[in-house]
């Protein structure tokens, strides 16, 4: 079902980049480190109908991906803002095509495309949501726990989780703390929707390792090979039951369409930011709904901008598994919008305003900046 409502074509100004160091509930670890501080691009369209906001979601280290905090900054204001800027007058849908010649930076284009996209549908007064295609009105919760410090803290940490009525359970792993924390959590908490993510943290050498964990009946084991790889996944899928879901390989739609041809993987997590753009992302939700392959929405710790984002494009009718969209406070003591993702009854709710369907918290925003540059045309 792909994008078939227009959005309207907005007048570019100008626009705002703001990095922000969002501090965390508690400190996040996985197979690439620990992070304690969110550090985050916020992006502000200025146009001549008004504002519209996105998020790159590069970290500030390139671990999880090539991309990280300095180089979307410069790269956005040298090239890509540059481009969007000379065109003046565009629209959701030019974006990726004006910024296709500048290779890579996914994540700083999608951050610039949301923006332009809110924007857009805030002059239309048309949601996300429905621009998008979503059929939903709120979506499963699931949540990601980083690697604790043993497996009975990782157990406690869970049970809070449950407790809270989050739908499904996801638990980092890496060499040294996979089987035996899977089975704490599983013999504590018996059939409740599980899954695993291991960060590119194996490699083929480890297919004994990973076939261990058959026995838990997870519902999918997350990116267990390196990053950029498809083939050596096609192999794994035939040497473990556990569905293998591919996410930091997933980086287009081509990128969806050869894992697909390839059976390398039996279930997608689609990243918007990773993928370089919601637009993108729909396309490849389209491609694995007609091929039956499930999809879910990942995550990267977006503060309530990306998270709004995010909630809208699980809400397509291809989203059978439930995503990383939990509520704010999962994360963050305070959010820079001023009515943050909450829990309900497992679920979190779509966002039916214009655009992102949010408003941002100046002071919070502000408080939060540690650096900030506006580019006028």
């Amino acid at each position: 079902m792909p994008i078939t409502q227009s959005a309207a074509s907005v007048t570019l100004e100008g626009f705002e980049l703001r990095v922000l160091h969002v501090p965390l509930v508690s400190p996040f670890t996985t197979s690439f480190g620990t992070e304690s501080v969110r550090e985050v691009i916020v992006v502000r369209a200025l146009t001549s109908d008004g504002d519209g906001w996105g998020e790159i979601v590069t970290q500030a280290s390139p671990l999880y991906s090539s991309e990280y905090t300095r180089g979307a900054w410069d790269v956005s204001l040298r090239w890509l803002i540059p481009a969007l800027l000379d065109r003046q007058t565009v629209s959701p849908a030019d974006v990726a095509q004006i910024l296709k010649p500048f290779v890579g930076h996914r994540m700083a284009k999608a951050g610039l495309e949301l923006a332009v996209t809110d924007a857009a549908l805030r002059t239309d007064g048309t949601a996300l949501s429905t621009y998008l295609g979503a059929v939903h009105d709120r979506v499963p919760s699931g949540v990601s726990v980083g690697i604790q410090r043993d497996a009975a803290t990782l157990v406690d940490t869970v049970g809070g989780y449950l407790d809270e009525g989050y739908a499904r359970i996801k638990i980092k792993i890496k060499p040294g703390r996979d089987v035996a924390d899977t089975a704490a959590v599983r013999d504590a908490f018996g059939a409740i929707g599980l899954q695993v993510d291991a960060n590119s943290a194996y490699t083929l050498a480890d297919i004994e390792t990973l076939a261990e964990l058959d026995q838990f009946e997870l519902l999918l084991i997350e990116q267990p090979l390196q990053e950029d790889d498809i083939v050596d996944h096609a192999t794994l899928a035939t040497r473990i039951r556990t569905p293998i879901c591919l996410d930091e390989s997933i980086t287009s739609l081509k990128a969806a369409r050869d894992a697909l041809a390839l059976r390398s993987a039996s279930i997608i997590n689609i990243k918007a930011g990773r993928v370089g753009g919601y637009l993108e992302a729909v396309s490849i939700h389209d491609l694995c709904r007609d091929a039956g392959i499930p999809v879910w929405c990942g995550g990267m710790l977006e503060t309530g901008i990306g998270r709004a984002a995010n909630a809208a494009l699980a809400a397509l009718p291809g989203f059978t598994l439930p995503g990383d969209i939990s509520a704010s406070n999962r994360f963050y003591l305070r959010d820079i919008v001023t009515d943050p993702a909450i829990l309900e009854d497992g679920h979190v709710r779509v966002p039916t305003g214009p655009g992102l369907g949010i408003d941002i918290d100046p002071v919070t925003l502000d408080e939060m900046t540690v650096a900030r540059e506006i580019l006028r045309r």
